[in-house]
């Protein structure tokens, strides 16, 4: 029998946490399940009022892996769901607003997906970001460049920029706004993206086209449409370790030299938490947000 868990004062059941879900060193579901409790503090508030997208992969990353929008079937009544306006008509989403809810969605084995909105205002977005995706042979060394780059263009416009590695081969860069739609806050994305395609032409693309990609970074500043998603901060990725979509300083940016030096597995960010805190904090301080030009 599955055990019962209170947490909060919900009951929970968790189920299969023997189960190993990165065969490649044998993290289980319990080591999941205890990741998310540790590293909740921080996590939280970059998930909590935003309407999340599950990818699920209960068997693992070599198991099958599915997007989960909807509200799941069985979800307690407990967890908090919020009606989200899209193109083919409202679907109502879950939000992980306390760790109760964060413990029941981890216990599905799922990455966690956030928009760049909160759900008291879907049109207006509060967060920009660019996904830095290399094609091989380029690697996250060649994202470094570019999202440095990336960083002072942006601090020319007076826009604090932050950095993440995506838990998968490249980087994430966000930043926090205010008083711009989603359609604004792409637009402005994308002549950020041509301009760093035209400073760096032999590094950089702006567009998704796959037979352009080899040995180049695609800035990806389509993550920023009121419609897409992009990985949250400490989620786990479904990757054949656990890997992490783990904040960085400018310093390991700058100084980064092999991709192995910005890949985090979640006990590597459990004790980075613990010396450093959350280097993303700031983006969640409404006073720090910046206005678009």
């Amino acid at each position: 029998m599955a055990p019962i868990t209170e947490v909060e004062g919900r009951r929970l059941v968790l189920s299969n946490l023997e189960k190993v879900l990165y065969p490649a060193t044998g993290f289980t579901k319990a080591e999941v399940l205890h990741y998310y409790a540790t590293i909740a503090e921080v996590l939280l508030p970059h998930l909590r009022d935003r309407p999340l997208s599950f990818l699920r992969y209960p068997d693992g990353p070599d198991g099958q892996v599915f997007f989960v929008k909807n509200v799941p079937p069985g979800t307690p009544e407990w967890v908090t769901t919020a009606e989200v306006p899209r193109s083919e008509g409202p679907a109502r989403m879950v939000l992980v607003q306390d760790l109760a809810s964060l413990m029941w969605a981890a216990n599905l084995v799922t990455e966690f997906h956030t928009p760049q909105w909160l759900i008291g205002d879907p049109g207006e977005a509060d967060r920009l970001v660019f996904d830095l995706d290399p094609g091989p042979p380029a690697t996250v060394v060649d994202c470094c460049r570019v999202a440095l780059w990336l960083r002072e263009r942006l601090a020319a416009d007076g826009i604090e920029a932050y950095a993440k590695t995506s838990g998968s081969k490249g980087l994430h860069l966000l930043a926090a706004v205010r008083g711009s739609s989603c359609e604004r806050t792409s637009e402005y994305a994308k002549g950020l993206a041509v301009e760093a395609e035209k400073a760096m032409p032999r590094l950089v693309l702006h567009r998704m086209t796959r037979s352009l990609r080899p040995g180049k970074v695609f800035v990806d500043w389509s993550q920023n449409a009121a419609r897409k998603t992009t990985a949250a901060p400490y989620t786990l990725r479904a990757r054949g370790t656990p890997t992490v979509s783990a904040p960085v300083s400018w310093e390991e940016v700058a100084e980064c030299r092999g991709p192995r030096e910005l890949e985090f597995l979640a006990p590597d960010v459990v004790g980075r938490v613990e010396r450093y805190g959350d280097p993303l904090a700031p983006l969640l301080d409404a006073e720090r947000a910046a206005e678009l030009p």
